[in-house]
């Protein structure tokens, strides 16, 4: 599946542009076209190097720090969490734990 992905501040930086559609695998079988903002930051932190341990707690249970991941601007915290599912029109938005001016 392929999703608009758009990063702010450092995340930015580190991906090299502020917008990428990015094709991720959706999840090991029977679930193979489910993916998860979990899934979906997992393979963001594979494919950058520069966002590993910067999107998911060590642990992969949250994310890293105070950052904010929203989906179709609505904040994962009040969907489903890191279990929240997308699908192809989602918009995925990824803030630092301190942005602003």
């Amino acid at each position: 599946m392929q999703l608009e992905c758009v990063f702010f501040g450092p995340f930015r930086d580190a991906v090299g542009e502020k917008t990428v559609h990015h094709e991720v695998e959706g999840e090991a079988e029977p679930d193979a076209d489910r993916v998860t903002v979990g899934t979906l930051l997992a393979d963001l932190e594979a494919t950058y190097p520069d966002l590993e341990g910067e999107l998911l707690a060590d642990d992969g249970t949250a994310t890293a720090g105070d950052t904010v991941v929203t989906v179709d601007e609505r904040n994962v915290t009040h969907l489903d969490g890191l279990e929240t599912e997308l699908d192809p029109s989602s918009v995925v938005r990824m803030i630092p734990s301190v942005y602003g001016g």
